[in-house]
């Protein structure tokens, strides 16, 4: 799986993110949660992402209840490590953004150690035999501050090289960072053999801090990117969150620019926000989240509809993405 064709293929172009079955910022019912992953099915999606904070534990329970019927061939999941869910029967099941999860407190743990067992917890909630791709999660300093690079490097003398002994031993098919940061990226491939990124919110049309350096150092090693928050956490798509915050006026303005120009050439500006993400040659796939089972197959439609090139022209005529960055082939 680490080789490009093989994960490219393996994955497919659209997957499904798992944090809005985590109940990130509104609770999801057991029934609307299986409802939504059994249409990701549907439509055909067979790549599934997941963390143990999502909920603390909840999105995995979730993934592994509505996956385990599947054959286990078929589909790819991956998962992340850093931080390791103690029980507490106090717990309220809030971690950040995420409520009313299972009654676990978090603890970061980015060691060899924490890696396998990390592993190991989140088989027994998914339920599963098998984690094809394992994550180093949020090791950056958007969580963990000015002071992150000294735990930066010792998960890649304790995590990463757990994951790589995994993948050595066949247990996992590849390892990398999940991260909403370029720079924590561009350490690691100077730091260690990654696979792949799982890299949310750093690409997108507002957004391509990955464009100029992180894309061209993974084309050049062979490593891909999987592309979370292709939506910027909903504003893209007509929300009002950017990057798991409120938006600013700005952020507001900028996406605002973008939809006049898309209502212009008759565009769904989300369709566009897919597609965009997904014609850079080093993504591997694109994974928007939901917790509505409509909206599932809603965007594996827009990843198809058609787009004329003038549209793209446009926007990079009005600088609203970069000159150099790719689009799709579309419609003339």
């Amino acid at each position: 799986m680490s080789s490009s064709a093989s994960l490219r293929a393996s994955l497919g172009p659209l997957g499904f993110g798992g944090a809005p079955l985590g109940n990130m910022f509104r609770t999801v019912s057991e029934a609307q949660a299986e409802e939504t992953l059994h249409a990701a099915w549907d439509a055909g999606i067979r790549y599934f992402d997941t963390a143990p904070v999502y909920g603390t534990g909840l999105s995995e329970h979730r993934f592994g209840h509505a996956l385990r019927t599947r054959p286990r061939d078929e589909f790819v999941l991956s998962t992340k490590v850093g931080r390791m869910l103690r029980p507490n029967p106090a717990s309220s099941g809030d971690f950040g953004p995420f409520l009313s999860g299972l009654p676990f407190d978090v603890e970061y743990d980015y060691s060899a150690d924490g890696a396998r067992r990390s592993v190991e917890d989140s088989l027994q909630r998914l339920g599963l035999s098998r984690i094809d791709i394992v994550y180093i999660h949020d090791i950056a300093e958007d969580v963990h501050g000015a002071g992150w690079k000294p735990l930066f490097d010792s998960a890649m003398e304790g995590a990463a090289r757990a994951l790589a002994q995994l993948k050595a031993e066949g247990v996992i098919k590849a390892w990398g960072l999940g991260v909403n940061t370029v720079e924590a990226c561009e350490r690691a491939l100077a730091q260690a053999e990654p696979d792949v990124f799982l890299l949310a919110g750093r690409y997108s049309l507002l957004n391509t801090p990955a464009l100029d350096t992180l894309f061209p150092a993974c084309q050049a090693r062979g490593v891909e990117v999987v592309v979370g928050s292709p939506y910027n956490s909903g504003l893209i798509a007509g929300g009002t969150t950017y990057n798991y915050r409120e938006a600013d006026a700005h952020e507001v303005a900028a996406r605002d620019r973008l939809a006049a120009i898309a209502k212009t050439y008759s565009v769904d500006l989300r369709a566009a926000a897919l597609q965009f993400c997904e014609a850079h040659p080093v993504v591997a796939s694109v994974i928007p989240g939901t917790a509505n089972p409509g909206r599932v197959a809603e965007n594996a439609a827009l990843l198809k509809q058609p787009i004329p090139q003038d549209f793209w022209k446009a926007l990079k005529a009005a600088e609203l993405i970069p000159s150099q960055a790719p689009v799709p082939a579309g419609a003339q």
